[in-house]
């Protein structure tokens, strides 16, 4: 449910941003930027079946050399999200475009994982990152926030059923509770 919707999303706003080369940090295993129309493109993870093995925070990849990164859930399951920042302010060039997908802790799916359910599994195991404090560590690289848009706004159903009799609250979520979205981009 959650995938469906980040990929329409970024297969909406990736295809426009040009460039030669772009990065998708984490999950490997997704193609998030099979829409953009970025020749070079790599998938980092730290193990796996990515393009490119390395650390989050320790690119071996050239400083200003990349016109796209996309941090998909990468910043709440990392010990260290300000050194990523900081490694992908590096490596980005100067007019380069940075996509962060997180989970919002001022959500349905954040008072989940608060709350301790399934804390060993997968996303629940995160540390869920405000969409402020976000934007604070970008500011303070000097970053400015072009766009966003928060998604996901029923509860963490883990089947098919509850999410269908729960599909009113999403059309209602951008317009009575736009800070309830489970999902900030």
């Amino acid at each position: 449910y959650l995938l469906e919707k980040e990929r329409a999303y970024l297969d909406e706003v990736t295809p426009d941003i040009f460039g030669f080369h772009a990065l998708q940090i984490g999950m490997a295993e997704v193609d998030f930027l099979r829409e953009n129309r970025i020749t070079h493109k790599l998938r980092v993870a730290q193990s796996g079946t990515a393009d490119l093995l390395a650390k989050c925070h320790e690119l071996p990849i050239a400083t200003h050399s990349v016109d796209l990164v996309l941090l998909p859930h990468v910043l709440e399951f990392d010990e260290e999200p300000h050194a990523i920042l900081r490694e992908v302010d590096r490596v980005l060039m100067p007019e380069g475009r940075l996509v962060i997908v997180g989970f919002n802790p001022w959500s349905l799916w954040g008072l989940r994982s608060a709350m301790g359910f399934s804390r060993n599994r997968f996303p629940w195991n995160g540390h869920f990152v405000s969409l402020l404090r976000v934007k604070d560590w970008l500011a303070l690289l000097g970053h400015d926030v072009s766009a966003g848009r928060l998604i996901a706004y029923a509860p963490p159903f883990d089947t098919e059923r509850w999410r269908r009799r729960f599909a009113f609250m999403e059309p209602a979520g951008d317009r009575w509770w736009a800070v309830g979205g489970a999902v900030y981009m």
